[in-house]
């Protein structure tokens, strides 16, 4: 495949991609014609991040029926998605990285701060004994899509919990290899990332939105499922993406429409204490998940969210916060038969 005449992120998406799957995928975005016009010899932070997220899109969608027959509907309409954000979950241990891999939140800012993310808000979510932060792109913060990243505390947990976190998660390995490090340090330096280096990296940056640790025994799973729905979800899906987030004009009318087709929705709208930001969402996929005993079970997989973002009055634009309460009734969806 020849890129010399292809925007930066249609190269990268279809090089990682697979020229079929990475035009489709860009063809269900609604994608700011500005990235997309991005050529020549040097990727900005902005046009590898634009690609890595339609690379996550791709995965989600792959993984999640609900998702993938919303997004073929609303394609059918002429309408492309506006992706606003996507969700990922990990394990803070208290004393350091959580086997090869760093800890918490750490795995994934050494991969957003180069590429021009910076930490938005701080969302502590308490009931469930995580902490939320919002991740938004400085360069297009309403146009490339943010990420909600959290993180579960092991050491607001019972000992027996610790143990059977540190049997499940301590031998996680690192997916970065010293290629994708050193142009994520480029980037963070502010040094020229050729193209064909942002195309041969981009295959190892998305790896590492995935499960990084051996399957866990069952008996494991059920012990962290015992205390926390996000630990045992973390167990099978690691740090995949947990959902993705279209974001429409009218979420509550788009809920409705949803529930009347029978989709798999959420019962109640989740709105923000400014009641500028309300948000539902389809509930999770079951998805067969291998167990160290050799078994697949079926357990709580992704799904797809849905949000309305008015403007904010102080700012006058887009009001692209988050809300506590909201991200706690939102990650209900992945709540887990025991």
């Amino acid at each position: 495949m020849r890129f010399e005449n292809m925007g930066h992120v249609e190269a990268i998406a279809r090089a990682a991609l697979g020229d079929g799957r990475g035009r489709e995928t860009l063809a269900m975005l609604d994608i700011l014609e500005s990235l997309l016009a991005e050529r020549g010899g040097i990727v900005s932070r902005a046009a590898f991040a634009m690609a890595m997220n339609v690379g996550l899109f791709h995965d989600l969608i792959g993984r999640v029926p609900s998702g993938r027959a919303y997004v073929g509907d609303a394609l059918a309409q002429g309408r492309r998605i506006v992706f606003d954000h996507g969700a990922l979950r990990t394990i803070r241990f208290p004393d350091g990285p959580t086997g090869a891999l760093p800890g918490g939140e750490d795995a994934f800012t050494r991969i957003f701060l180069p590429l021009g993310y910076e930490m938005a808000a701080v969302y502590p979510l308490d009931r469930l004994r995580m902490t939320g932060r919002a991740y938004r792109h400085v360069d297009m913060p309403d146009s490339i899509p943010q990420f909600f990243l959290s993180e579960l505390h092991v050491d607001r947990f019972d000992e027996s919990f610790a143990q059977a976190a540190a049997r499940v998660f301590g031998g996680s390995r690192d997916p970065l290899d010293d290629r994708a490090k050193d142009v994520l340090r480029r980037y963070e330096a502010h040094e020229a990332v050729h193209l064909a280096d942002a195309i041969a990296v981009m295959p190892t940056i998305l790896s590492a939105f995935d499960r990084h640790h051996a399957p866990p025994s069952f008996e494991d799973y059920q012990l962290l499922l015992g205390q926390s729905n996000e630990a045992a979800w973390i167990a099978t899906e690691g740090n995949a993406f947990n959902h993705a987030t279209d974001r429409v004009a009218d979420v509550a009318a788009l809920a409705e429409r949803l529930k009347a087709e029978d989709r798999p929705m959420k019962e109640r709208l989740e709105i923000s204490s400014s009641g500028r930001v309300r948000q539902t969402a389809f509930r999770a996929d079951r998805v067969e998940r291998p167990f160290a005993d050799g078994t697949t079970r079926a357990v709580s997989g992704s799904f797809f969210e849905f949000i309305s973002r008015d403007i904010d009055p102080e700012t006058g634009t887009i009001d692209l916060a988050f809300d506590t309460g909201n991200a706690t009734g939102i990650f209900a969806m992945t709540g887990a038969a025991r």
